[in-house]
């Protein structure tokens, strides 16, 4: 069975126990996320959760944001992430393609996405799938924590 990528649409335990074990691989730092945390993120406005399957496990997940600004629709992929055991097998592959597909659907011109430097695959997976440094600076401000999730209250999902 080959790599398969989804648009999640409603939380699941598989779902949260896919994050628990994804996102410490991506982030040290990273808080474990409970259903509510999870389900904010799939609900989000603007935002598409996008996991890799694997001979029908969840072995990888990136998010989607799709904005429209003043000089056009704009993506960005966030927190790509595959299992550690499940590398080199398409499914990095397949979420990036799956979320560029996307993308271009819903308008966007250009998509952006970022990686730490001593990520080495993931930066070269980035490169070999077209992506380049971009002219601009990325700059971070870092904001007092208040919890690393968003609120449940989130703006209502506008259908897309």
């Amino acid at each position: 069975m080959g790599v398969g990528v989804e648009v999640v649409e409603q939380v699941s335990d598989e779902l949260v126990a896919a994050f628990a074990h994804l996102m410490p691989q991506l982030s040290r730092s990273a808080d474990l996320m409970d259903a509510e945390a999870v389900g904010v993120l799939v609900e989000w406005p603007g935002s598409r959760i996008l996991v890799a399957r694997l001979d029908g496990l969840i072995v990888g997940t990136l998010t989607l944001i799709v904005f429209p600004a003043p000089t056009g629709v704009r993506a960005r992929v966030e927190d790509l992430v595959v299992d550690a055991a499940s590398r080199g097998r398409g499914a990095g592959s397949a979420l990036l393609l799956a979320a560029v597909r996307l993308a271009s659907i819903d308008g966007a011109y250009t998509v952006d996405l970022s990686s730490r430097p001593s990520r080495a695959a993931a930066n070269r997976l980035a490169e070999e799938f077209g992506f380049r440094v971009g002219d601009s600076r990325p700059y971070r401000l870092t904001l007092p924590r208040r919890g690393r999730h968003p609120s449940p209250a989130a703006p209502e999902r506008r259908e897309r």
